[in-house]
């Protein structure tokens, strides 16, 4: 059957629910920071990134050498079943993903495909911890809830979705889920004066006394606290660094375990490895994903105080443990990474896209609460009305952004990003809310 780019959206309602952007990707006409859509022949400013999933810009002359090309195609004529046939080219990625993104702080790794799955596995060795733990206090059988935070998304699977509070139902409504503790999430407002203090702080106290009351009424039961440092669909919801060293002085405290959701945080997004290293607060269970190309989970040195899931085969297993190509491409974009430093251009580069933001801010009413951490950029606008009506109009400016929340419009842009393109950025996005407000607005 013959597909052309016009045809793509009519042969996949065919087969599947088709939701999704109206262009079709051009994958060999893409370049940079901007999407080619072989439908119109329109190149989009693309601030989207496969949801935040695309670390590099496309068909970066890096990934596109003849020794990588060849390496990336030997490793995807098969996809072999990386829990029990190991290869080179996995072992060269787990060094390189254990000793330069992570720096060696976490002694285990457990690799999937997906999020959510990543989550579940994570949930698996806290609950399996926490077990291990009540048996050798005789405590018995017990340790399996999860305090996790309003406004959290974790995923759509298995555990993961009783940890999901989205703000769009049909994501959890009629799926069977535990009820586990779900606290309040005591997010900045930004602009961060004394008032947004006051208010933050007095959120901080009431979400860390529903947390220890969940402990006092589940006590041993509970084997983890979870939570994304900065919540991104959720609506890019900021947690103050001494919010997140007092989780961590909770969990050491209560026996607990300590889980950061990197998902979306994780590799470069926010201008550091990892959003953590910003507060000083270590995890003792990694969940990473989207850019890393393979999914999982990094564990600390807590995990080795029983005999946990890292110790004992097949606790967690997956046919796959991640994908063979995915971990050649992550290993290549770790040497980029490093040797064009692009978590100071992630820096840099986030710096001068916030203040863009806050500048276009002063002129544009209708956005409020704008907030970014290298390229991690947000605002509010007054309604979910409001925020689709801006997409539709920034996308009418071939600009791509993407919702987050109940009004909110998140930026994601590429970690090799460059000031023209975000001076670009900020140029649409003025013309989309013109567009959808009215040029007087």
């Amino acid at each position: 059957m013959s597909v052309t780019p016009g045809t793509v959206h009519e042969v996949l309602q065919k087969w599947i629910v088709v939701h999704g952007l109206p262009l079709v990707y051009d994958i060999d006409k893409s370049h940079g920071c901007y999407l080619h859509d072989a439908k119109t022949g329109v190149d989009f400013l693309d601030f989207f990134s496969f949801v935040a999933a695309r670390p590099l810009g496309y068909n970066h002359a890096k990934l596109k050498e003849a020794a990588f090309v060849e390496e990336l195609t030997r490793a995807a004529l098969h996809k072999p079943a990386n829990c029990d046939v190991y290869t080179v080219e996995y072992a060269r990625f787990a060094e390189a993903f254990g000793s330069i993104p992570l720096a060696g702080k976490f002694k285990h790794l457990f690799f999937i495909e997906g999020g959510g799955p990543a989550v579940d596995n994570a949930v698996k060795a806290a609950i399996d911890w926490k077990h291990h733990k009540n048996l050798a206090a005789r405590r018995g059988e017990r340790g399996s809830q999860i305090v996790h935070f309003k406004q959290g998304f974790h995923g759509r699977t298995g555990y993961a979705l009783s940890l999901t509070d989205s703000h769009d139902a049909r994501k959890t409504r009629f799926y069977p889920k535990f009820n586990w503790p779900r606290v309040t999430n005591p997010f900045i407002r930004f602009p961060f004066d004394e008032k947004s203090r006051a208010d933050v702080e007095a959120r901080e106290a009431q979400a860390l006394s529903e947390i220890n009351r969940a402990f006092e009424q589940h006590g041993d039961d509970i084997a983890a606290i979870i939570i994304e440092p900065i919540q991104g669909e959720g609506g890019d919801n900021y947690f103050r660094s001494e919010f997140l060293r007092a989780l961590r002085r909770i969990a050491d405290d209560r026996e607990a375990l300590l889980i950061f959701d990197e998902i979306q945080t994780g590799f470069g997004s926010t201008g550091r490895w990892w959003d953590f290293e910003h507060h000083e607060v270590t995890p003792d269970l990694l969940v990473f994903g989207k850019k890393t190309q393979v999914c999982g989970v990094a564990a600390g040195p807590r995990l080795d105080e029983v005999e946990s899931v890292f110790h004992v085969a097949s606790r967690i297993s997956s046919t796959f443990e991640g994908n063979l190509v995915d971990m050649v491409r992550c290993t290549r974009i770790i040497d980029i990474m490093i040797q064009d430093d692009l978590l100071a251009n992630a820096a840099t580069m986030g710096r001068y896209l916030l203040k863009a933001l806050t500048d276009l801010a002063q002129t544009q009413p209708a956005m409020t609460n704008v907030r970014g951490r290298g390229l991690w950029a947000a605002f509010d606008l007054p309604s979910t009305e409001d925020r689709d009506r801006v997409i539709k109009g920034c996308y009418d400016e071939q600009l791509l952004v993407m919702a987050g929340g109940a009004r909110a419009i998140r930026m994601r842009a590429a970690l090799d990003v460059d000031a023209d393109a975000i001076g670009r950025a900020a140029a649409q996005l003025e013309a989309g809310l013109r567009r959808a407000y009215g040029r007087a607005r």
